[in-house]
């Protein structure tokens, strides 16, 4: 097959995938309601469905002994997650009119994005834990790689993220009515979501061996960057419906179950890091992400959210990532 149709097959697997996730996170919304959890809380419970594209990825990559595509999609997920969903959250609700949102022609502006600012305690803080839990797992040079013990307490470390998330985001509950048409579509997509990350594997080792690069390269982007495409167009919808919040931090939860349960399938396995800069210098940039996300909430001015420097500051961010990438890391310049 050419390029072209791999291409093409690497964008109809994505959004599959995403399809079966959006289907799988409708009971998991209802959940939240139904449990009480505040939005910010119940971005580590739609994380589960939100994430498991990813999850899929790396279990079809484990499965098909192509662990670096499944790796390099996780970090380069996780690194164009936030500064992508922020700047689309941000631009989606400069229009003049958002519900809920009494306050929304001062935060005009002001050039605000407002946040709950529970997602600094709740959801970021937890989440960089998580990911130096992952770094000192996975990059010192004595254990270096995913190994089955590794895997097994960082799935241990999501149970307690989103343990301490539904603690202290309980609210009060609500009723929720339930479909049978909703539970089965439900299921449904989790075959999708099956079917599509088996076919995002095949096309990219298909791509990245038409392009002559590492499937690590691949992985981070080729495959992360488009697999980033239908949770934007879904946070631009989000967003521009009043609910910014749960638009911006239902990421963290997202790549929380990514950095945690997602290493599971690749450290059952086995596997080895053939280019360590590359790794390293990534978890860089993914960590430091979610540092800015929390210390723009925090202390980024006198009410909680995203200034329009801020958007910029960490879509430059992840500029500067790729161009280490490109420049230092590859050598391609």
């Amino acid at each position: 097959m050419s390029t072209w149709i791999w291409a093409a097959v690497l964008v109809a697997a994505v959004f599959a995938a995403e399809w079966g996730s959006d289907h799988l996170a409708e009971p998991l919304r209802r959940l939240r309601k139904q449990w009480g959890l505040s939005a910010a809380a119940g971005g580590s419970l739609i994380g589960i469905a939100t994430a498991s594209p990813e999850v899929g990825v790396n279990i079809t990559s484990a499965v098909r002994d192509v662990s670096d595509i499944g790796l390099g999609a996780m970090l380069g997920s996780t690194a164009i997650g936030i500064p992508a969903l922020v700047s689309v959250g941000y631009l989606a609700t400069r229009k003049r009119d958002i519900p809920d949102d009494p306050g929304h022609q001062r935060h005009l502006r002001e050039h605000l994005l407002r946040v709950d600012p529970s997602a600094v305690t709740v959801q970021a803080l937890p989440y960089l834990g998580i990911l130096a839990l992952a770094a000192v797992l996975i990059l010192p040079s004595p254990w270096q790689g995913l190994q089955p013990i590794d895997g097994w307490i960082l799935f241990a470390a999501y149970i307690a993220y989103a343990g301490q998330a539904f603690l202290r985001g309980r609210g009060e509950a609500e009723q929720v009515e339930w479909s049978r048409k909703g539970i089965w579509l439900a299921v449904a997509g989790v075959g999708v979501l099956a079917l599509g990350a088996y076919f995002t594997v095949i096309s990219t080792q298909n791509l990245v061996k038409a392009f002559g690069i590492s499937s690590i390269i691949g992985g981070l982007f080729i495959t992360a960057p488009l697999a980033a495409l239908p949770e934007i167009f879904a946070s631009w919808k989000l967003s521009r419906s009043g609910q910014i919040t749960p638009a911006l931090t239902n990421i963290i939860g997202d790549h929380a179950v990514t950095m945690t349960v997602g290493f599971l399938p690749l450290a059952l396995v086995g596997t080895t890091i053939d280019n360590f800069r590359l790794v390293w210098v990534s978890f860089v940039f993914v960590g430091l992400m979610p540092l800015l996300y929390a210390a723009f909430i925090r202390w980024g001015g006198p009410e909680p959210g995203f200034r329009r420097w801020q958007m910029l500051t960490l879509l430059g961010t992840y500029f500067v990532y790729v161009g280490v990438v490109v420049v230092w890391v590859l050598e391609l310049v």
